[in-house]
């Protein structure tokens, strides 16, 4: 099967992986609204294929680093990776986006590399989703944005606007 434009479904995106392992992670790393490593060159990441920048407490940006891997399997040595490429960004989260699915061991890996902590969650230093997750609708658990950066302020919510008129 020869993929012409987006996967639309699993048997697609595992025609992409065997036919551009990076056009693959290109569209791996789209579906999460990443921006892609290197803007789209082929080449050495350094272990990155994409990032997501996010503003935990409405200003200071924050990172996570996507880590792509379309092949047939995939293994706990990847997540340590993955985890190993996080602290040395300083970055806060890391994704493991896997075509495979990922094995208990790995999924116990993950959450053994602890959370990050803000004062609205915890959220899963190094996360694991699959391309079927991703095609149900599953997003990574990132906190984009201070869920209270944007609420009126007392003022605003008493005062009254006078007519123009």
């Amino acid at each position: 099967m020869k993929v012409h434009g987006t996967p639309k479904d699993l048997a697609g995106a595992h025609a992409l992986a065997e036919q551009d392992k990076y056009q693959f992670q290109w569209w791996a790393v789209s579906l999460v609204e990443a921006v892609p490593c290197g803007g789209k060159k082929k080449g050495a990441d350094s272990g990155i294929d994409g990032f997501i920048y996010f503003k935990p407490d409405g200003r200071t940006t924050e990172k996570a680093i996507i880590s792509v891997k379309g092949g047939d399997s995939v293994s706990v040595p990847m997540i340590r990776d993955l985890a190993h490429v996080v602290d040395r960004e300083k970055a806060k989260i890391g994704l493991f986006i896997t075509l495979a699915e990922p094995t208990k061991p790995m999924q116990t890996e993950a959450v053994k590399t602890g959370y990050f902590e803000t004062p609205y969650g915890k959220y899963l230093k190094i996360q694991i989703l699959t391309i079927a997750e991703l095609f149900a609708g599953a997003k990574p658990n990132i906190p984009l944005i201070d869920p209270t950066a944007f609420k009126k302020s007392t003022k605003e919510l008493t005062t009254k606007q006078h007519d123009l008129f």
